[in-house]
């Protein structure tokens, strides 16, 4: 049987594998305290997974110590933190403890990889469902682990924002920011505002159809992720980027004119008109509206590439829209440009271009680590890559996981490091498949280096573990790049 304990994304913080097996047989049951309406979730959601290949029922009962079966409780653990668990699996019982539900959830995906790749598969399969007994105890390295998905170049629905989500919980992300406007598109629909999504969402990069977002279907994706103990983080790119908004709005220009939609990739061009009392009235009430829907700490403000905004007006509009963005509880998070202004302490800098970063980045600053030319999801493989840009480089497998955050700034205190996200803008983009190419085999690795300690990483050892991962992708349905680098399964 292979030591699928050996394969694991992210690598866990201690794995030991033991002599034995545990089988999954028809008889397997999942024991919880079922009147924990949140721990009988995640149960069922367990359930879910490992039904549809091996056929068996998976009843979800009360926890009965020391029966066979697969065992989830909570436990006071404070070594573990809010996300971490133990995986204990002996020969005829599997118990995931942890102190937090998060921890269970995240325990789950690592128990999923436990099994052989097949259980991915939507259909029956034949088996057997042994997994090597052992003992794993695994909490993350980051308390932010996320990636990005830019709705606005084009506009992705519901149904794949909600089955990007599920790939993502599966590599223990947690975090998803969605780029929800831009020049192109302005995709969540405000009631105080509604031409916003009815004339800034209808088009998209290259004239094609739009697309947005009613406060319902934002709210069941938010929902979705919370299921999934991912956490929505909205942004919407101000001052500048914001050709959707004045071609919706006349007044927000300062000279009362509506410019024609965009459906291009050029940036740098629009600017919200500083010095107009409206303009804050109507980020004020995007503010509040997106605020209400989204439970979440941060709302994300853009901030970059602001080129038709003055120095002094860029200024100016950071100071109007931080207490903005406080008054409705939340922390705000801006693109680096943002560090040249006067910021809060709480303010978060997603840093995109760590080369600036000894110029912009001031002690205390909270720190994303998102290096375009490491981390975006959009850069090519390789120059022959359909798919993707190249203006930060092109990306191919190794680059993309053999580097570390706390290294692309020199002397920055780790404690001030927030995390790492990988942004995935959608220039080229048009499918969820088209999403799933880009993102996969690189999006695992991101995930392991927000969750692994620095210390137990390693290219080659990392790339035979992916190898390992094909036929999960396959399983998982997903239609990623087959990178010659990857000797795959």
């Amino acid at each position: 049987m292979p030591n699928t304990l050996t394969n694991l994304i992210p690598k866990p913080v201690s794995a030991q594998t033991k002599t034995g097996s545990f089988n999954l047989i028809p008889a397997t049951r999942i024991f919880c305290e079922v009147a924990n309406t949140e721990i009988r979730a995640i149960g069922a959601y367990l359930a879910a997974k490992l039904r549809p290949a091996t056929g068996f029922d998976l009843p979800i009962v009360e926890r009965v110590a020391g029966a066979d079966g697969i065992h989830l409780l909570l436990v006071a653990d404070d070594s573990l933190g809010a996300e971490g668990y133990h995986l204990e699996i002996i020969g005829d019982a599997v118990t995931l403890s942890a102190p937090q539900p998060a921890g269970l959830f995240r325990g789950i995906q690592t128990l999923r990889q436990c099994l052989p790749p097949e259980i991915e598969s939507p259909e029956l399969q034949p088996g057997p469902w042994e997994i090597p007994c052992g003992n794993i105890r695994d909490y993350p390295r980051f308390g932010y682990r996320g990636t990005m998905l830019d709705v606005a170049r084009h506009f992705f629905g519901v149904e794949d924002v909600k089955r990007y989500i599920d790939l993502l919980a599966y590599y223990k992300i947690n975090f998803l920011h969605l780029h929800l406007s831009d020049d192109q598109g302005w995709r969540l629909m405000i009631d105080s505002w509604p031409n916003l999504a009815l004339h800034g969402g209808s088009t998209a990069v290259g004239g094609g159809e739009g697309g947005y977002y009613t406060q319902p279907e934002y709210a069941e994706i938010v929902a979705y992720a919370q299921a999934r103990y991912i956490t929505l983080v909205p942004e919407f790119d101000l001052p500048g980027h914001t050709n959707a908004v004045l071609a919706s709005y006349p007044e927000l220009n300062c000279d009362d004119q509506a410019p024609d939609l965009y459906t291009g990739i050029e940036v740098g061009f629009s600017s919200l008109c500083i010095d107009k009392e409206i303009t804050y009235q109507f980020v004020d009430d995007v503010m509040r509206e997106v605020a209400a829907l989204t439970p979440g700490p941060y709302i994300h403000i853009g901030g970059d590439e602001a080129h038709q905004t003055t120095a002094d007006d860029f200024g100016k509009f950071m100071a109007r829209i931080q207490p903005i963005v406080a008054k409705y509880g939340k922390t705000m998070i801006g693109w680096d440009e943002i560090a040249k202004s006067d910021i809060g302490p709480d303010t978060v800098v997603q840093l995109w271009r760590p080369e600036d970063g000894p110029d912009l980045i001031k002690p205390g600053m909270q720190v994303i680590m998102s290096p375009a030319a490491k981390a975006y999801l959009d850069m090519k493989y390789t120059a022959e890559t359909d798919l993707g840009l190249t203006w930060a480089g092109t990306i191919n497998v190794k680059d993309g996981y053999d580097w570390d955050p706390t290294t692309q700034l020199p002397d920055f205190p780790d404690e001030n490091m927030v995390g790492i996200e990988a942004p995935l803008w959608s220039e080229t983009l048009e499918t969820l498949a088209d999403i799933q190419y880009m993102a996969f085999p690189r999006l695992p690795g991101y995930a392991e280096i927000g969750w692994t300690p620095a210390a137990q990483r390693t290219w080659d050892e990392y790339q035979s573990r992916l190898a390992t991962h094909g036929p999960r992708f396959k399983g998982l349905g997903i239609k990623f790049y087959r990178s010659p680098m990857i000797a795959w399964e």
